[in-house]
């Protein structure tokens, strides 16, 4: 091998290499180059996808906030919901109930129609400020007005009768049929109160012929009867020859009770043979009084007796009842009975004070009162002027006391059924009749009084002689107006009755003494004081036996006392005379 070849080989062998690592390094570079090329596009790629970026997080952050709206737009849309739809369904006026009013005639549909059709148009004029309330409102003012004119002739039709006819049955009427449709009326006094107070004054109308006509007849029959018996108070002092030994008629005074005989009815005096006492047609004029008043303010008070606002359900099913209202004939009633207050219909207070409450409810029972007075003032001027002729001139003093009872126990009755104006008529009446009785047991007891002084013989007095016979009569008259007087009596302590009897008992006493006292023997005395005793005694022990009452003992305790008094003078003064 070749020296001159190994420098040569070596120098190429560093320049391969060196050129196989320039290939290295300028590889190597452009890989950098490269590198740096693709960081860059990454660095772009970064910037524009971190800007990207920054827009889509702000598109959701903003679809957040619209969903979150809209969340809560679905919520308050959902609590509208139901309140609209009620809305909706309160103010439009179905079709049918629409069709119901337009086409038809008022009947029993019309009872629950009617309260539907108000309550729609409660919410319609509660509404206004609602266009749809706005835009229904000529609609159901139309309907309004062609439901109170259908009403109108409505009722007017079914007062005809009661004004036509004293024959319709009133209280048939009231409570079969006007009760029922009450729930109209009540539409019409809330929704067409000057259709309302028409109808009102045209029922007052009827309603005042009706009962002016029948009292008329009533009252005009009883006086035809009353005219074929002439009873007159007579002084116990007056016809005493006649017979004394009639008995008292109990019968006669049961006239003061409820439970009496049977009411007397027109068509009897059309018998001219018929007679009755003066207290049984008084009791029954009364007690006909006291049925139809006390009914007719039970419906009047019922009827006319308006709610402010519509009732509720349960309140109009108990106002359609027909147990609102009683047949007048039931007269066994209590404060807690269908005429008493607890059925009041009372007006909703709308703010609910108690002083407005208050004043409410008087103004409601004045309205009551005086409808019920616009009714009745005939009836009562006729019931007034058949009790003038009843006390004028005044009746014996017997039947008089009968009717008084009577009287307080019509008073009790119908404030039991709770009609004021009725219980101060009759309390007048009640106020007029004392006075009476108290003047005619004056006379009595005056007369009395001067048959006993007149057996005295004073200068300046009347001799009048007095027998024994006289005396008798005196004292069994006087057993029966005691008897009378205990019967008719129920409380022990009725100082008007026993005053008077105390005072009679005494007149009575005084003149037998008086009488006994014309002979100057002493056995004979006592021994005709004794006799009249026992005449008393006899008397109250046959008649007492069927009252049980404190004065019916105390009175034969007093006589017998008296009687056992005088027995006892006769034996004293018989064994002072066997002394000597």
């Amino acid at each position: 091998m070749s020296t001159n070849n190994i420098p040569y080989s070596s120098s190429s062998k560093r320049e391969n290499e060196n050129l196989s690592r320039e290939k290295e390094f300028v590889e190597l570079h452009e890989q950098v180059q490269n590198s740096v090329h693709l960081l860059d596009s990454l660095e772009a790629f970064l910037s524009t996808f971190q800007k990207d970026l920054t827009a889509v997080s702000g598109q959701i952050s903003e679809l957040q906030d619209r969903s979150k709206d809209i969340d809560n737009r679905l919520k308050n849309r959902r609590k509208i919901e139901k309140p609209l739809a009620s809305l909706i369904t309160d103010i439009i006026i179905p079709p049918s109930l629409a069709t119901l009013i337009l086409d038809s005639q008022v009947g029993e549909p019309w009872i629950v129609a009617i309260d539907e059709f108000e309550r729609h148009l409660q919410v319609i004029k509660a509404r206004l400020r609602v266009k749809a309330a706005r835009d229904l409102g000529d609609v159901a003012e139309g309907l309004r007005i062609v439901a109170a004119t259908k009403l109108r002739v409505f009722f007017l039709a079914l007062f005809q009768p009661i004004r036509n006819s004293v024959t319709t049955n009133m209280q048939v009427m009231q409570t079969s049929v006007l009760i029922k449709y009450r729930p109209l009326f009540a539409f019409l006094k809330r929704q067409a109160a000057p259709v309302a107070h028409e109808l009102q004054r045209s029922y007052v109308g009827a309603a005042r012929v009706y009962y002016e006509t029948g009292f008329r007849r009533y009252a005009r029959s009883l006086g035809v009867i009353k005219a074929r018996t002439t009873e007159r108070f007579d002084l116990i002092v007056q016809e005493l020859d006649k017979s004394d030994d009639i008995p008292l008629d109990i019968e006669r005074l049961s006239n003061a009770q409820f439970d009496g005989p049977s009411v007397t009815l027109s068509y009897m005096a059309d018998d001219k043979t018929y007679k009755e006492y003066t207290e049984a047609l008084f009791r029954s004029l009364l007690l006909v009084f006291m049925d139809n008043a006390t009914a007719e303010y039970t419906f009047v008070k019922t009827f006319f007796t308006v709610e402010s606002t519509l009732p509720t359900l349960d309140s109009q099913k108990s106002l359609l009842s027909p147990s609102t209202l009683l047949s007048p004939m039931e007269r066994q009633s209590n404060s807690g009975s269908d005429y008493g207050g607890r059925n009041r219909v009372e007006s909703i207070s709308i703010t609910g004070a108690p002083n407005s409450a208050t004043h409410a409810a008087r103004e409601e029972q004045s309205n009551v009162d005086t409808i019920w007075k616009q009714v009745f003032n005939p009836v009562l001027e006729y019931v007034q002027t058949f009790v003038k002729t009843v006390f004028e001139p005044p009746p014996p003093i017997l039947p008089l006391l009968t009717m008084i009872r009577l009287t307080e126990h019509v008073v009790t009755e119908i404030e039991n059924r709770a009609c004021p104006p009725g219980v101060t008529f009759m309390f007048s009446l009640r106020l007029q009749m004392w006075p009476v009785f108290q003047k005619l047991m004056n006379d009595n007891i005056e007369a009395l009084k001067k048959l006993a002084e007149g057996s005295s013989g004073g200068y300046f007095s009347r001799t009048t002689i007095i027998t024994e016979s006289t005396v008798k009569s005196i004292c069994i008259r006087y057993i029966k107006i005691f008897i009378a007087f205990v019967i008719l009596t129920e409380k022990e302590d009725e100082t008007m009755i026993f005053s008077n009897l105390l005072r009679m008992r005494q007149e009575v006493e005084k003149l037998i003494q008086r009488y006994t006292s014309q002979t100057s023997d002493a056995v004979a005395k006592a021994t005709a004081q004794s006799a009249f005793y026992e005449v008393l005694l006899r008397g109250l022990n046959r008649e007492v036996q069927s009252v049980a009452h404190p004065k019916s003992q105390n009175e034969l305790a007093y006589w017998a006392k008296l009687e056992e008094e005088a027995r006892r003078k006769i034996v004293s003064v018989q064994q002072t005379r066997a002394r000597r």
